[in-house]
């Protein structure tokens, strides 16, 4: 089958391989363009890049992807199907209708749930038991085109965004390499999304992170997994911001009875007390500025008071004041 694919993170890397190793002609790759990153500002290439210089697949960076030349490009290639995973731009009607087979997309859910920017996250932060990958026929919607085909998978009690962002991508691989094969025979029937039981994913913002200590243990512990790498979970501790970098609930024994926010030290081992009355153990902490460091570690520095709270609001006055 002749393919363009179009795609930017990690994520969409296995869709590729498997596109290439099926025996299908990609003939382009369209991917964002080289972004400055880090201190330095250093131009870093996207994974899909790396991946299709491997094969020595061409690549095109368009800024917008709706300019006409793109437009007049991809028709040219007359592909049978675009293969979106992940790409990062909307893609219009003009280009939608170009392959025959339709855009194929890989999407991080099951939908109509969690449409939008970030599905694997929300779904882990939700406290979601299953989810899964759809492929869909993109329309100028979104993420509401009609359904091809679905693949399951339970979510683990502990397992983070991170974890399960890299099997849904090798899951999602497999099954575009079904759809694709179900499109060219013509087994496959595309099924409309009941827009009635659709919810969103929006794309993350630092605040995303910030922790709510009046919410239960187990929902403050949910959103530490879902937003995993970025932007994790983090608090205040005497005015200044804490990431929480390892976070593992308590076990029963463990719940504390205090305000919402409370730290209790005991011995080596840090808790912090949540709004139902249980308690999370914060097992590698990062105050603003400073390395992570472990729970016993940042006791030794910090001396707590007795009823000291985590979550106060954020005050340049009190970061830098002693203590």
């Amino acid at each position: 089958m002749r393919l363009i694919f179009m795609g930017t993170p990690d994520f969409a890397v296995p869709s590729l391989r498997v596109l290439v190793k099926a025996g299908h002609r990609v003939s382009r790759v369209y991917t964002q363009p080289d972004r400055p990153a880090g201190r330095g500002g250093k131009l870093t290439t996207s994974a899909v890049k790396e991946a299709a210089l491997a094969l020595s697949i061409p690549v095109e960076q368009p800024v917008k992807v709706r300019l006409p030349e793109v437009t007049e490009q991809l028709r040219q290639a007359a592909p049978d199907a675009i293969v979106v995973v992940g790409y990062g731009q909307i893609i219009p009607r003009a280009i939608i209708d170009i392959p025959h087979l339709g855009i194929i997309n890989v999407h991080g859910s099951l939908l109509p749930k969690y449409r939008g920017a970030a599905p694997i996250q929300w779904a882990v932060a939700n406290g979601e038991t299953l989810t899964g990958v759809t492929t869909m026929r993109i329309n100028e919607g979104l993420d509401t085109g009609d359904m091809l085909l679905k693949a399951e998978t339970p979510i683990g009690p502990d397992e983070t965004a991170v974890d399960l962002w890299y099997r849904l991508a090798d899951m999602g691989a497999a099954l575009l390499t079904e759809t694709l094969d179900g499109l060219e025979k013509g087994t496959i029937v595309p099924e409309a999304q009941d827009h009635a039981a659709a919810t969103l994913a929006p794309i993350l913002k630092r605040e995303s992170g910030r922790v709510d200590w009046n919410q239960s243990a187990a929902t403050i512990y949910n959103r530490y997994r879902g937003f995993q790498p970025w932007p994790g979970a983090w608090t205040t501790f005497r005015g200044a911001r804490l990431q929480l970098k390892e976070l593992a609930l308590a076990p029963k024994g463990a719940n504390k009875r205090a305000t919402p926010g409370t730290l209790v030290a005991e011995g080596k081992r840090l808790y912090a007390v949540a709004g139902d009355g249980a308690a999370l153990e914060l097992r590698r902490v990062q105050l603003e500025g400073k390395a992570a460091v472990s729970a016993e570690a940042f006791l030794n520095g910090a001396h707590l008071r007795a009823g000291e709270r985590l979550g106060d609001e954020l005050t340049r006055t009190e970061e830098l004041s002693p203590h």
